[in-house]
């Protein structure tokens, strides 16, 4: 999975992302459509994930603003592209997609937003995946690498919640998922225990396009 590369001057001139990238972002507008997403003129990084996989909290830990992406008890809530930005940089939280408990018609009209943007955006770079540790991979996250894949993307697959899992299942987990996934990086993740926080921010360092002058995040 290679990044797709870009040619506008406001990527080319964007220089190395920071934590402060992070802690700067705010809330911009939700896309319930394509004609609705704002100007393509920065660099955005999509956040993927199954619903109640802790996308919105891992999101908001990377972020450290408890409120950034706001959370629910009830899966399948976000049904809109919300978007987070600061002066030079985007995020894109992508709905939460695999709750069987939402109509297949509201479903179909999800997967085709996200697949949309995913082919469409030409200011995306990557995409941060978020899945539970104890149940990654599952068959719509597989689904989407192979758009992403497609679309000349590269991802990160974060593993959140893995503070619920012993060292050993940590290890044969991650070791699992690395093998299964060409191309893409991995690690774990707990955003209640604070657990992976400044890899993940490295990680997402490197999915800004690597013609970008300027080193990459601390």
């Amino acid at each position: 999975m290679a990044v797709r590369r870009h040619t506008t001057s406001l990527i080319e001139s964007m220089p190395e992302l920071t934590a402060r990238d992070f802690r700067t972002m705010h809330f911009l507008l939700s896309a319930p459509k394509l004609s609705a997403l704002p100007p393509a003129d920065r660099c955005e990084i999509a956040f993927a994930g199954r619903s109640n996989a802790g996308k919105s909290s891992a999101l908001n830990a990377l972020c450290e603003q408890g409120n950034l992406a706001r959370t629910s008890k009830t899966p399948g809530r976000t049904q809109a592209i919300n978007f987070f930005e600061n002066e030079r940089l985007r995020f894109a939280d992508l709905p939460g997609y695999g709750f069987a408990r939402v109509p297949p018609a509201i479903k179909a009209e999800w997967g085709a937003l996200i697949e949309g943007y995913l082919a469409e955006r030409e200011t995306l770079s990557g995409v941060v995946l978020i899945m539970d540790a104890r149940r990654p991979l599952l068959d719509f996250d597989r689904q989407l690498i192979e758009w992403g894949a497609a679309y000349g993307l590269a991802f990160h697959l974060v593993l959140t919640k893995a503070d619920k899992l012993s060292r050993n299942d940590q290890h044969n987990i991650l070791r699992r998922t690395r093998a299964a996934v060409d191309g893409a990086t991995a690690q774990l993740f707990s955003s209640s225990k604070r657990i992976g926080i400044d890899e993940a921010r490295k990680a997402i360092a490197l999915l800004v396009p690597d013609d970008v002058p300027g080193e990459h995040a601390d």
